[in-house]
């Protein structure tokens, strides 16, 4: 694959808002014809970036879509997300959907698009979740799809190899339009920013540049792979809870 000014179409689900849009618009802006597919439109038209409405929980709807499609290069599969719900406050009907739309339809969309990346030696990219990696209370059904994505792209690298490369962004917490009324405004975006090594969450356009490199000539070799896109990661509790964090190194067993 080259550096995308050649006419590449790219598509990504769930691309009309938060994280999807930055990775639309980031595609965009390497000459690349990018479609964002969702249920409904973005409020703002993203330049350009052509809307496709499209229910990705609709196998049939799906296959249609990428049949349709003159050719295909990258599909990044964006779409998903959880409300917070501990389990016992749902049903497994309830969680089996946060399920679906974060693991299964991730799959779906990789099954319709093969055959249009395998003729153009293309590439998939999944927007994975640290909370594929860790404990994640209150959306446990949401880690436990994400932990099957990664899961899902390694073996999926492995099958469509060699002409089909696919990776993994493990992504962090991102600041987007939703950040302030879900860590309980600006107070807590900066509290929750202050657990990231990096100090602060990452932005849409931070997750956009991995996508663009993973899709890009300069990852050529790179397949099967799960690149963190999340700041450092979180800060070990117990440093703050023994004030170990404010020392620049500490003697002793520290496993």
């Amino acid at each position: 694959m080259d550096d995308g000014r050649d006419g590449r179409v790219v598509v990504v689900t769930g691309g009309t808002r938060g994280v999807g849009a930055g990775i639309a618009r980031a595609f965009a802006a390497t000459g690349a014809r990018v479609l964002a597919c969702a249920r409904r439109p973005p409020e703002q038209a993203l330049d350009g970036v052509e809307f496709a409405s499209l229910d990705l929980r609709d196998p049939a709807a799906v296959r249609a879509f990428f049949a349709a499609l003159p050719r295909l290069d990258v599909l990044v599969n964006n779409a998903g997300g959880t409300p917070y719900r501990l389990l016992t406050d749902a049903d497994a009907e309830r969680h089996a959907r946060v399920i679906e739309l974060n693991l299964l339809t991730p799959l779906t969309a990789s099954l319709a698009a093969h055959e249009q990346l395998r003729r153009t030696r293309g590439c998939v990219v999944m927007v994975g979740s640290v909370s594929g990696g860790r404990p994640s209370p209150g959306s446990a059904a949401y880690g436990a799809a994400k932990a099957g994505l990664a899961n899902l792209a390694a073996s999926m690298a492995v099958e469509w190899a060699p002409e089909v490369r696919v990776n993994t962004l493990v992504v962090g917490m991102v600041r987007t339009e939703a950040s302030a009324s879900h860590y309980g405004g600006p107070d807590g975006v900066a509290a929750v920013s202050r657990t990231v090594p990096l100090g602060r969450l990452a932005t849409p356009a931070d997750v956009a540049g991995a996508a663009v490199f993973l899709a890009s000539g300069a990852a050529a070799y790179i397949s099967g792979a799960s690149l963190l896109v999340h700041g450092g990661g979180e800060r070990p509790a117990f440093l703050d809870a023994t004030g170990a964090g404010t020392a620049h190194h500490s003697e002793g067993d520290t496993r």
